[in-house]
């Protein structure tokens, strides 16, 4: 690990989430648990903002699924769909405000044969190109819903990466606010989930 890396304070993630969701593109995800640590340069994410957002969570109000989005910043969302998928979301703004970024996708970094042994895949590539892999190499459920994000168990760490190429796009995987450009990639990376989406 760089020894100049740092932990994301609380105040990175209390801003408009489009800037969050860009400049998350080249931290890394890190999970310390027990006495093994793994980690994951993010790569792709898509934004989700507010009640008026109709692909949000938080467009119905709020709920108990919901209920961490409207807490402040910093914080983890992970939540389950289609009855199989854990899918991790970074908590952003200011509280009473809901909104958040759905990680997508990340280039495995430290750990992997404990990813490896997580997700039963023998190709690292397909470990964490997609939010529910990601989810299913961390080890990630909804037990760890509502984890401070600038704890000691799950985290992200600015290594200093610089970072390039970023291109956007239409989300994935909704049929409201299509029209909203708010999915964030490196285009030169091989572990974006989805590089052709306009």
């Amino acid at each position: 690990m760089d020894p100049a890396a740092f932990k994301l304070p609380r105040d990175f993630y209390l801003r408009p989430t489009l800037k969050v969701a860009r400049e998350l593109l080249g931290k890394y995800l890190v999970f310390q648990n027990d006495s093994q640590r793994l980690s994951a340069r993010l790569v792709e994410v898509e934004a989700y903002i507010g009640e008026d957002d109709p692909a949000c969570h938080a467009a119905p109000g709020k709920t108990a699924r919901n209920e961490v989005m409207y807490g402040p910043g910093g914080f983890a969302y992970i939540y389950f769909i289609y009855g199989m998928y854990n899918c991790l979301n970074v908590v952003t703004e200011r509280e009473g405000y809901p909104a958040a970024v759905l990680i997508r996708g990340a280039e495995p970094v430290e750990g992997i044969e404990r990813m490896l042994g997580n997700y039963g895949e023998t190709q690292n590539r397909l470990l964490t190109n997609g939010p529910g892999k990601i989810c299913r190499a961390f080890n990630l459920t909804r037990h760890h819903n509502g984890l401070d994000l600038t704890g000691r168990l799950l985290y992200l760490e600015d290594r200093g990466d610089k970072v390039e190429n970023i291109e956007s796009s239409s989300r994935i995987g909704i049929r409201k606010g299509r029209d909203k450009l708010w999915r964030f990639f490196l285009a030169d990376s091989p572990y974006v989930s989805r590089k052709n989406k306009i």
